[in-house]
């Protein structure tokens, strides 16, 4: 029986699922291929995936499509990849208005070619108004460096005299990451078999479950990102609480 939404319990989903998509080297390694033939065979990837999510009725999906340290990969790969970004956007926008998805982008933006920059533009604001579920693709990304942004501009503050440092709280901190009007996410996902976080959303991630599949990026598919969702359904999340607090807290709600 192949899984799907309906398996899911629909008062249990997770607001905000990221996703580390890892394994289109190996993948395209594994057939005698170069590197970007495997991303180029990661979208129907992501399509499944950013429908899955938006079916379960997940209101945010964050994708690790770009990391500053992929910078440092072949220069053949890197074109590629950007490439490859610029005619999926072409392709893809009018899927995410049909599902009624917005596309939104984390990250050090200005990095970008220009022409990568000059379509992703367009596609926010093409999606702008949609509101099923938002789409965050984290390009030219790392959380290093948007933790040390965010520290940076908290220093302004003081240095300006906006603030003291007893003024500076979790919230504050929070609204000065890319993220800021996103809720954290409840389920990060990775694919490839790997087990870390990789750079990826740390502050973020805090209280996040983590869930780790072998499945290579290129062959995700609807079903398993379902199955991850189960996974994560299964989980008592306590937040350094016991589990008898949290049963408790339950049945006062109920």
């Amino acid at each position: 029986m192949s899984i799907s939404s309906a398996h899911l319990d629909p008062n249990n989903i997770p607001r905000h699922v990221a996703v580390i998509m890892d394994g289109n080297g190996r993948w395209a390694k594994q057939r005698g291929l170069m590197r970007i033939f495997g991303h180029r065979n990661a979208v129907k990837a992501v399509r499944e995936t950013v429908e899955a999510a938006a079916e379960s009725g997940v209101e945010y999906l964050t994708l690790y499509a770009f990391s500053t340290e992929n910078w440092n990969r072949p220069q053949e790969e890197v074109n590629g990849l950007w490439e490859l970004l610029i005619e999926s956007l072409h392709k893809e926008v009018d899927t995410l208005q049909k599902n009624k998805i917005r596309l939104h982008a984390i990250g050090d933006l200005d990095s970008l070619p220009a022409a990568a920059r000059k379509n992703l533009g367009k596609a926010i604001d093409a999606t702008a108004h949609n509101t099923r579920m938002t789409l965050v693709i984290a390009l030219s990304y790392s959380a290093r460096w948007e933790i040390l942004n965010a520290v940076k501009a908290l220093a302004r503050k003081a240095y300006d005299h906006e603030i003291v440092p007893e003024d500076i709280t979790a919230e504050m901190f929070s609204s000065l990451l890319c993220t800021a009007g996103i809720p954290d996410p409840e389920l990060m996902i990775r694919t490839s078999g790997e087990q870390r976080i990789s750079n990826y959303l740390l502050w973020q991630l805090a209280y996040a479950e983590l869930y780790f599949t072998p499945r290579l990026w290129p062959d995700f598919r609807k079903e398993d990102f379902v199955e991850a969702l189960l996974t994560y359904q299964q989980r008592e999340r306590r937040f350094g609480k016991t589990g008898e607090q949290i049963l408790a807290e339950q049945n006062k709600v109920q």
